[in-house]
């Protein structure tokens, strides 16, 4: 319809102008009349506005192109509007008559932005913050600038709070009675000097601690005081090392008499018979020969009788003789080829052949 309008309007704006030529020439009265037609027919056959999605080119209403295009060449009276596709790191949003398309953003890691979506022919790219940082210029869901979160406070101040992605470092001043430097997330207390023994040489700020020096009228009282506790755990861990070493020893002792105990125990031996070059024994008489070893006995002359075995240090290594008087300790049977004696027996007599030392 718009179209059967602009020819019909295009078509009389001719005729109009072929009229008026033919009549301008008459007189000046007919050239202001021709004046002012064609004015008119020049604003009636040309409209002020072109429809949705297209742009005025000269007298025409062109198409515009669609997104992620750009327009290339205007349209004319007998052809449409030539767009083309964006180039890579370029795009168009929407329905335009650009010759050119819009540059991508680039998130720039060195400003402290990172890619949140990648850019498209028809979406430009949405950047966030990296960690660390604070959006300083927000952009549709994105972040186009972003400044560094503060590390520390100013004295005098703590961190109340860190940085987030939308803000920065959130500084609190301390209370009176409390200092900081800067870089805490709390406010310590002033140190109360007299507590400690010193006296109170400067008085705190909110930026520093009190200044204590010189001794107190208590620092030789609280002094002692440490000392003796230092010297009383110092004596109880030796006495209980002490304690630790007598038990061992004690122990070591028990052991050492159960030994001796055992060494004095009833002794029985069984030997075979063993003749000697000597006269055989007689009847009331046996005699066996054994190899006890020296220390069961105490020291005698060679020729000595020896009594019941008792423990003592070996000196040499030999043979005892043992003689058994058989009607005082009846210990050796006529048909037996064996003899058991008893050491313990005051009836059994040793006789010690010395040997090699």
């Amino acid at each position: 319809m718009v179209e059967m309008v602009q020819k019909y309007f295009r078509t009389s704006r001719k005729v109009c102008v072929r009229s008026l030529m033919i009549e301008a020439y008459t007189n000046l009265t007919t050239m202001f009349l021709l004046f002012i037609l064609i004015s008119c027919c020049f604003g009636v056959a040309s409209p002020s506005h072109c429809p949705l999605n297209e742009y005025r080119a000269g007298l025409e209403c062109c198409p515009s192109c669609p997104p992620g295009m750009h327009v290339v060449k205007d349209c004319e009276e007998r052809s449409i509007t030539k767009c083309s596709w964006c180039p890579d790191g370029t795009f168009q949003a929407g329905f335009n008559e650009q010759k050119r398309c819009s540059n991508c953003t680039k998130c720039d890691a060195g400003l402290g932005l990172k890619v949140k979506k990648s850019c498209s022919s028809t979406s430009d790219a949405v950047c966030e913050v990296l960690d660390g940082f604070f959006c300083s210029d927000s952009n549709g869901g994105g972040c186009r600038a972003a400044q560094r979160h503060r590390l520390s406070c100013s004295p005098g101040q703590y961190i109340g709070q860190r940085g987030t992605a939308d803000k920065d470092t959130e500084c609190l001043h301390c209370t009176d009675g409390t200092f900081s430097n800067g870089t805490s997330t709390s406010c310590q207390n002033h140190t109360k000097c007299e507590s400690v023994g010193l006296n109170l040489m400067k008085p705190g700020t909110d930026s520093t601690d009190s200044d204590c020096g010189g001794h107190g009228p208590h620092a030789g009282l609280v002094a002692g005081v440490i000392s003796g506790v230092i010297l009383v755990m110092a004596l109880m861990i030796i006495a209980i090392i002490l304690c630790k070493k007598k038990i061992e020893w004690d122990k070591q002792i028990d052991e050492m008499k159960r030994e001796t105990q055992e060494e004095e125990r009833e002794i029985t031996v069984t030997t075979p018979l063993k003749s000697t070059d000597g006269p055989e024994p007689t009847g009331d008489q046996q005699e066996c020969t054994i190899t006890i070893p020296d220390g069961t006995m105490d020291d005698h002359d060679d020729d000595q009788s020896l009594g019941p075995a008792r423990p003592s240090s070996p000196t040499h290594n030999g043979s005892v003789s043992v003689s058994v008087h058989q009607e005082d300790n009846p210990i050796v049977s006529p048909s037996s080829d064996e003899c058991t004696i008893n050491v313990n027996d005051p009836s059994v007599h040793f006789k010690r052949e010395i040997g090699a030392a």
